[in-house]
């Protein structure tokens, strides 16, 4: 199955590649995260040579954050992680960022909630979106979830994707696939 896109309609989105979930000493490392880093540096490399925007997701955590939830509240679920200021919270160095990239500091799973990623999008005519980075089943799935209700197509790049548990990023392709995206291999793509 080959996937033709437009790079000026297209960006690809790396969703929290950050030392405090790909590196051993993060708070939330999983040694998928850290799998998926090669990968995703080769299609961020791809992606970049073909003129496709490439936009940057950094989960963001100030400290008092949760301090007044009513019920969510991330640091009683997965304990502090990312604090804001924090080596967690930066992406990591295989990934650098460059100044053509956009990057986005989000503060829970989904990288359009209160954050101006659809605004971004929407200024520049871009309509497909290409996911890749971790976690499967937390961040990407609710930042692609989020995108295909916002009217964009998202394709999850699953040799690109970060995780748990294998079956966290089985379940998530599925549930993409069936209710609101699509779902690829890098060697899918082509940028036309």
């Amino acid at each position: 199955m080959s996937i033709e896109l437009d790079p000026t309609r297209t960006a690809l989105v790396v969703v929290d590649m950050q030392n405090g979930f790909c590196h051993p000493d993060g708070a939330l490392y999983a040694p998928g995260s850290e799998d998926a880093i090669d990968p995703v540096s080769d299609l961020v490399d791809w992606a970049a040579d073909a003129g496709v925007s490439v936009v940057y997701t950094r989960d963001v955590h100030p400290p008092d954050q949760f301090e007044d939830a009513h019920y969510y509240d991330e640091f009683d679920r997965w304990g502090e992680h990312v604090l804001e200021g924090s080596w967690e919270a930066e992406v990591v160095e295989k990934l650098p960022v460059e100044d053509a990239d956009h990057v986005v500091e989000k503060h829970t799973y989904d990288a359009f909630q209160k954050t101006e990623l659809e605004g971004w999008l929407n200024a520049r005519g871009i309509k497909d979106l290409v996911f890749c980075g971790t976690l499967a089943n937390v961040c990407v799935l609710h930042s692609a979830g989020s995108a295909g209700l916002r009217d964009f197509r998202p394709i999850l790049v699953e040799d690109c994707i970060g995780y748990i548990e294998k079956d966290h990023r089985e379940y998530a392709l599925e549930h993409a696939d069936w209710l609101f995206g699509e779902v690829a291999t890098s060697d899918d793509l082509e940028f036309a």
